[in-house]
């Protein structure tokens, strides 16, 4: 058996992935793998997700340069989700990689504040400048 068919696709072929940051700890964002995604991050030690949006892979980093070096692939016990263990790329030595493409470090960045949300991490990079290329 293909370790692929281990995973429990969702009726369109995807599988939530989430990615954390190997060091720290910090979650950095959530997306979704097809088969193809799944095994390009597997053969390339890069993240490659399945972007609904566009409809297409999406190597993660193509065009802000912010790449996902994957260290560790874990799947939960309903084989459901998976997780990446990653180091963030994409910003100055020493300092946080970016994984939003708000220019900040994490997707996850906003807190609920009482009955509003609260922005309480920063933009490390403006996105203008992110994505010229």
């Amino acid at each position: 058996m293909d370790w692929l068919d281990n995973i429990r696709w969702d009726r369109d072929g995807l599988v939530p992935v989430i990615a954390q940051e190997a060091g720290s700890g910090d979650v950095l964002m959530f997306a979704w793998m097809n088969r193809e995604a799944v095994a390009a991050t597997a053969t390339r030690g890069q993240a490659v997700y399945w972007s609904r949006s566009r409809q297409r892979l999406w190597h993660k980093g193509e065009e802000s340069g912010h790449v996902q070096q994957v260290h560790e692939m874990r799947m939960d016990c309903d084989n459901d989700v998976l997780l990446l263990k990653v180091t963030q790329q994409g910003h100055s030595a020493g300092e946080p990689g970016i994984a939003c493409h708000t220019g900040r470090h994490s997707c996850f960045y906003q807190r609920l504040d009482g009955t509003r949300w609260q922005a309480v991490e920063p933009v490390l990079v403006d996105p203008e400048r992110i994505y010229t290329r």
